[in-house]
């Protein structure tokens, strides 16, 4: 079956020139960014009733952007002074660069992974007598705790936002004939907002393979999967979806 139009439950890139906008150009569909879930700030109040205190910790560890943005907002509302021998243990290139934003990169202490938290692993373990913080939202893989906790470091997690659920009521009458998750919360969502879903024509695509199980578990049949060795980004494997259809 032809594809003409596609769901993507996240925001839209913040770039001109994004593989979504070349996806568009090039096979004339359309596509539209909707959210399926948002994150909630948790304030300092909150952090504290978890007993942290955050001139405690000498390292932290950051997985995301929002994990960023929420430790120097908590920083703030607290009034704490970062201090510039604090070191940064960042899950990526991306977020290492998005550090930026809040400090001077080149008079930082900052260790970068490539991908995954184990690629990070190295890093951390070369400087296992520091006190690591590792601020997240209420909803964390659990390879992460997991690996810290073998690699025997002094580190504590705190709840700084919350992922919740968006409101997707204004589609209920709009179909779509893909609609692609990046993770099983986005899966959630569709439930939550819509109990009495039926996949009928709707083609879906998953990213992860915690996303595809929780597809699967709800009834919902895959049809488009990333990563794979043929397919390493989303983009590609729709595109090559597109083209076999």
């Amino acid at each position: 079956m032809k594809v003409k139009n596609i769901l993507i439950s996240q925001p839209k890139p913040n770039v001109d020139h994004s593989p979504y906008s070349e996806l568009e150009d090039k096979h004339k569909i359309k596509i539209d960014f909707i959210p399926f879930i948002h994150v909630e700030p948790v304030d300092s109040k909150q952090v504290r009733q978890q007993k942290i205190d955050i001139t405690k910790f000498s390292a932290i560890i950051l997985t995301s952007r929002n994990a960023v943005d929420h430790f120097f907002r908590i920083a703030e509302e607290m009034r704490y002074k970062i201090p510039d021998s604090l070191k940064y243990f960042c899950l990526s290139e991306a977020v290492a660069y998005y550090l930026q934003k809040y400090v001077v990169y080149r008079k930082r202490k900052i260790y970068v992974g490539k991908r995954t938290f184990q690629e990070l692993e190295a890093s951390i373990k070369k400087h296992k007598d520091e006190k690591f913080l590792l601020p997240s939202s209420d909803m964390l893989k659990p390879i992460i705790p997991q690996q810290l906790d073998k690699l025997g470091v002094d580190w504590t997690r705190g709840i700084f936002y919350k992922t919740v659920v968006s409101d997707l009521s204004h589609l209920r009458e709009v179909s779509y004939d893909v609609v692609v998750f990046f993770s099983p919360s986005g899966i959630k969502s569709l439930y939550e907002n819509f109990p009495d879903f039926e996949q009928k024509n709707t083609r879906i695509a998953a990213f992860g393979n915690s996303t595809i199980k929780a597809a699967e578990e709800k009834g919902l049949k895959v049809q488009i999967q990333a990563p794979t060795p043929e397919n390493p980004s989303m983009t590609m494997a729709i595109e090559n979806y597109i083209k076999e259809n």
